[in-house]
């Protein structure tokens, strides 16, 4: 029901900067080690040989007392396999949708934007959290979530390969979120809602003032240049040892409530930030908002 009030200052660009320095952390660290990364992950090593596994069932759940319009988007970069989901859709409270996702879907994520209003303007102000390009539906090159909003990623493995996942508060927070695996792999998880308690640094808050996401530190560009930050993880601070949980403000806020998340950008060291589930399983994942 209208932008975040914070929306109309001109944050967009230090938006898109935060959320890409976020994505080439990731990349970088998933070709360069093989234990660890996040879900733009050895996407090299996905794609070179064919496999015969099907497709996977993912299901989102909508627990929230309110309506949502999750939305989903595939790194086209990355691969070229997308579900067969539309890239946004309306889900009502209570409600449930079920999915096909190919088998080697590579740095895709899921994510719920709340208090949509598509009628005037679509576009990534169309709603108070999660928005993106192209309104109800995102653009599939274009249409990441406008941060602060949690996100379910993933990039399923083959080649001997596991599935990488996570939830990831990176960029803060709107929604609390779970992903599970009907194979009994480890659960991803953010079940704690955030925005209540969240620092008055960190409130995102709706046109009405309420307090609609939580911001993480470098979101909210409390040290002023997040070029070169500590809590984004950029310039001389770009390594795992110039840039510590430690060093992050707030971090404590997010991990001690949510400790199954993707906190910061180096946060594999938690050993609670990047799950994996043996891709020869076969796993369905179900990613319940609100749980």
């Amino acid at each position: 029901m209208g932008a975040s009030i914070k929306a109309q200052r001109s944050e967009s660009t230090l938006r898109s900067l935060i959320t890409l320095n976020h994505l080439l952390h990731k990349e970088e660290r998933l070709f360069s080690q093989s234990q660890h990364g996040t879900l733009a992950v050895v996407v090299a090593s996905l794609l070179t040989t064919a496999s015969t596994q099907s497709s996977r069932t993912f299901t989102v759940t909508n627990h929230c007392p309110f309506t949502i319009w999750p939305a989903l988007l595939t790194d086209l970069q990355a691969g070229t396999a997308v579900p067969s989901q539309p890239t946004g859709w309306e889900q009502a409270s209570g409600a449930t949708v079920t999915f096909a996702v190919p088998y080697n879907w590579a740095a895709g994520r899921i994510w719920g934007r709340t208090e949509c209003n598509f009628t005037v303007n679509p576009g990534p102000t169309s709603c108070a959290t999660g928005g993106c390009n192209g309104g109800l539906l995102c653009d599939p090159g274009t249409g990441g979530g406008v941060p602060p909003a949690t996100l379910a990623e993933f990039t399923l493995g083959i080649n001997g390969l596991p599935d990488y996942y996570d939830v990831s508060l990176v960029d803060g927070s709107n929604l609390p979120m779970t992903i599970t695996s009907d194979k009994g792999c480890p659960t991803a998880s953010c079940p704690v809602d955030l925005n209540p308690a969240c620092p008055s640094v960190l409130a995102y808050k709706d046109s009405s003032g309420v307090v609609v996401g939580c911001e993480s530190a470098c979101l909210a560009n409390l040290d002023g240049n997040p070029n070169n930050s500590p809590n984004c993880c950029s310039g001389s601070y770009n390594t795992p040892q110039t840039c510590p949980a430690s060093g992050v403000t707030y971090y404590s806020y997010f991990k001690n409530q949510c400790p199954d998340t993707y906190s910061y950008p180096f946060d594999e060291s938690s050993g609670t930030a990047l799950w994996t589930c043996a891709a020869s399983l076969s796993s369905d994942y179900t990613i319940v908002f609100c749980p």
